[in-house]
């Protein structure tokens, strides 16, 4: 027919027009092979992330296995041993604070003696003194004695002349009442009879509540 004419084309050029142009699904693909690429770095990185990954987790749990060092175990506080029923225990008192050491102040004194026969007056002054050499106040009794004073002795202290009776200062008000707060001691007069100038041995004791005795001398002259 003469209104449409039809080309016919040889079969060889039609296979080498296949070969030479390929079909567009081809087209598309290759157009798309860069991203390809792209991915497929995208994956390397990614492994080598989770490589890294992997072995931290693995070092961590490594490190946390290992055992930690161990301590020593430490002995429960050992309790006191219990009392009986209604026993108490006994207060610690320090040492050293109560009296250790008695002395005759060099200022005590025989004043007013007259003669053989006469009165006279003992002002003496006593210290009590702790392990420390401190002045100290403490209840306790307190003895006065003198003696005849032996001289070119080896024992100056001859026969005793006088005692008196103990003086009681166990009792606060009696305590505060002979204690000399500017001296540091107690301070007592005495009466006696004596002789005037002539040396005696003065002699105090301490008594202590919990029987122990402390001694000092000194010696002394009437009519000084």
């Amino acid at each position: 027919m003469e209104g449409s004419k039809h080309t016919i084309r040889n079969p060889k050029q039609v296979q080498m027009s296949e070969i030479q142009m390929p079909p567009t699904g081809c087209r598309r693909a290759h157009a798309f092979l860069p991203f390809e690429f792209c991915a497929l770095d995208l994956f390397r990185i990614s492994s080598f992330g989770f490589r890294v990954c992997l072995l931290s987790i693995l070092l961590l749990v490594v490190g946390g296995c290992e055992t930690q060092p161990q301590l020593a175990p430490v002995a429960p506080p050992t309790a006191a041993p219990a009392t009986q029923a209604g026993e108490q225990a006994s207060a610690t008192v320090p040492s050293g604070f109560g009296p250790a050491r008695i002395t005759i102040l060099p200022i005590s004194e025989i004043a007013g003696a007259a003669g053989i026969g006469q009165d006279a007056r003992l002002n003496v002054y006593v210290a009590l003194l702790d392990a420390f050499g401190s002045p100290i106040k403490a209840p306790c009794s307190l003895r006065f004695e003198l003696y005849e004073y032996v001289r070119r002795s080896a024992q100056t202290k001859g026969q005793r002349l006088m005692i008196w009776p103990d003086i009681d200062l166990t009792r606060p008000s009696d305590n505060h009442r002979s204690w000399r707060d500017f001296l540091r001691a107690y301070e007592f007069t005495l009466d006696l009879r004596v002789e005037r100038d002539k040396t005696y041995i003065l002699e105090a004791t301490y008594l202590g509540s919990d029987g122990r005795r402390l001694s000092g001398e000194w010696p002394i002259r009437a009519g000084q």
